[in-house]
């Protein structure tokens, strides 16, 4: 019986082909070798290192973060020149600015609108600043609050809340429309709001907010009203369309004027005229009547008379 030498070729057996170096396997126990990212294996057939590849990739990394910060304005100037040319390149396929809607206010009101909102017709529609549209809509006089919102492929809403006239206020020489907290509006012309009662004096715009609301719960004393005049910014004189004059006091405006309605109710006052009634002291009511023949102090009354 033939020997037979371990790990050796039979004697006579032809020699076998050796395997691709490529599908060997590892010897038990070796150690794998790592998977390599596509750059590392770039950097070790060029000849660099491994760890100073990652640290070159980090460092450019780090370079790219502090231009940015650095130059940020310009970064951000290159955003907006891109989007305004990709703004442009739209407009050419129909999204223009054709058409703006203003919602929630008044025919007046919207022309000054549309004229403060800077909007011209056929600029790129997404090429718009909203919010610098809104700031303009916002610094109209009429304006409480305003949205605007685009509508594509060229329409562009701008919603907003307005402000009510709520009288006309006259001082040094001007008469201005102010709103219902007696802030003014400029661009309204006082001489198309005959119907708004007038308040003359320094600070009767701030305090008709207060006053107001007695004086058109009482439609016979509005209807006779012509101006409500502030007399050191501290009290209130009614001057009336027939002359008369009611004097009301710095505290207590309501009170007073429940002591008129009850005049008016036993003696038709408004009715009658006087030349005028002081309410200036809450126990006492002085009338003066129109006949200048009358007593010089005018009729007094007890309160409640």
């Amino acid at each position: 019986m033939p020997a037979i030498v371990r790990g050796g070729p039979r004697a006579g057996a032809q020699r076998s082909q050796p395997k691709p170096a490529s599908r060997s396997r590892p010897r038990p126990g070796a150690r794998a070798r790592p998977y390599a990212p596509a750059k590392i294996g770039a950097a070790r057939r060029v000849g660099l290192a491994p760890g100073w590849a990652i640290g070159v990739s980090a460092g450019l990394v780090a370079i790219g973060l502090v231009a940015a910060l650095v130059t940020g304005d310009r970064f951000q100037h290159l955003v907006a020149k891109s989007e305004h040319s990709a703004a442009l390149r739209l407009a050419g396929a129909g999204f223009r600015l054709q058409a703006v809607h203003v919602e929630g206010a008044t025919r007046e009101a919207s022309a000054d609108i549309l004229k403060a909102s800077g909007l011209t017709r056929d600029e790129p529609i997404l090429g718009l600043d909203l919010k610098a549209v809104r700031g303009r809509v916002e610094h109209v006089g009429w304006v409480k609050s305003a949205r605007i919102v685009r509508l594509l492929p060229d329409s562009l809403v701008i919603s907003v809340v307005q402000r009510d006239a709520a009288a006309v206020w006259q001082h040094d020489g001007r008469s201005l429309v102010v709103d219902g907290q007696g802030r003014p509006i400029p661009e309204a012309n006082a001489g198309e709001f005959a119907e708004l009662p007038l308040v003359v004096g320094a600070g009767a715009n701030l305090a008709a907010p207060q006053i107001l609301p007695m004086i058109r719960a009482r439609p016979r004393l509005m209807q006779r009203l012509e101006a409500l005049v502030r007399v050191d910014d501290r009290r209130w004189d009614l001057r009336l369309k027939d002359g008369g004059l009611i004097q009301l006091p710095a505290e207590g405006e309501e009170s007073a004027l429940i002591q008129l309605d009850q005049l008016d109710q036993k003696a038709r006052i408004l009715d009658l005229g006087f030349s005028r009634i002081d309410l200036r002291d809450p126990d006492l009511v002085a009338v003066r009547p129109n006949d200048v023949s009358a007593p010089p102090g005018g009729a007094q009354l007890a309160a409640g008379a």
